[in-house]
Formats: structure tokens, C-alpha cells, sequence
């Protein structure tokens, strides 16, 4: 089995930056996969980016040069660096896990989710 613990979420104003992490523990082998989702009260959970074991990335459009998505392999950790925050990045960002390495980024393919840490942003 493995965990997810999710950290640095917070407050900051509007063109500032944050760092969030997820570490894993547990039951960790094989080619893998690791996500960000994010989620607002009543919406669906929406996929941020996703890190291969690889290292290969994938972002989704409203990030792509703002958030920097990177995997450190011997810590287990996940980080997703986050510049130039606007008060629409603003939601509960979770970590997941999945199996495999192939690029996707959809809930329902990931079996593994932490607690989640919000983020908020100001004007």
C-alpha cells in the first residue's frame, strides 16, 4: 500500500509563487506514475500535471509555463512549483499515484490519492 502526504499549500497574493509537495511511502516499485489534481467545492477534480518515473511530464493548458511539475526518484517526493499564481489557481490541490508510466491525466486512472492542501490566492 502506499501513501500520499501532500504540504505547502497556503495563502499568497496574486503573481506570487508556491511550492507544494507529496511524499510517498509504502509499497513503492516498478515504473510509475505521479499527478497534481485540483478541486473546488461541487467541481470535478481536475488533472494539473502528471510525472512519470521517467520523468516525463504533461501539463494541462492553463499551466503550461507557470507550473513546473518534478519527480526526486530517491526521496519519493513530487513537487509542483507554482509561479505567477492568479486568484483562479486558487482550489484544493491533490497528489495521486498510479501504476504504470504511460502520459494520463484523468482521475479515474490513478489509484493512490492524499488529503489534499489548498491553495489560496489573493488579489
Amino acid at each position: 500500500q502506499v501513501l500520499l502526504a501532500e504540504s505547502g499549500g497556503g495563502s499568497v497574493q496574486s503573481g506570487g509563487s508556491l511550492r507544494l509537495s507529496c511524499a510517498a511511502s509504502g509499497s513503492i516499485y516498478g515504473p510509475y506514475s505521479m499527478a497534481w489534481f485540483r478541486q473546488s467545492p461541487g467541481k470535478d477534480r481536475m488533472g494539473v500535471a502528471t510525472i512519470n518515473s521517467d520523468s516525463v511530464t504533461s501539463y494541462t493548458d492553463s499551466v503550461k509555463g507557470r507550473f513546473t511539475i518534478s519527480l526526486d526518484n530517491a526521496k519519493n517526493i513530487v513537487y509542483l512549483q507554482m509561479n505567477s499564481l492568479t486568484p483562479e489557481d486558487t482550489d484544493t490541490y491533490f497528489c495521486a499515484r498510479r501504476k504504470g508510466k504511460l502520459m494520463i491525466l484523468v482521475k479515474e486512472a490513478f489509484e493512490t490519492w492524499g488529503q489534499g492542501t489548498h491553495v489560496t490566492v489573493s488579489t
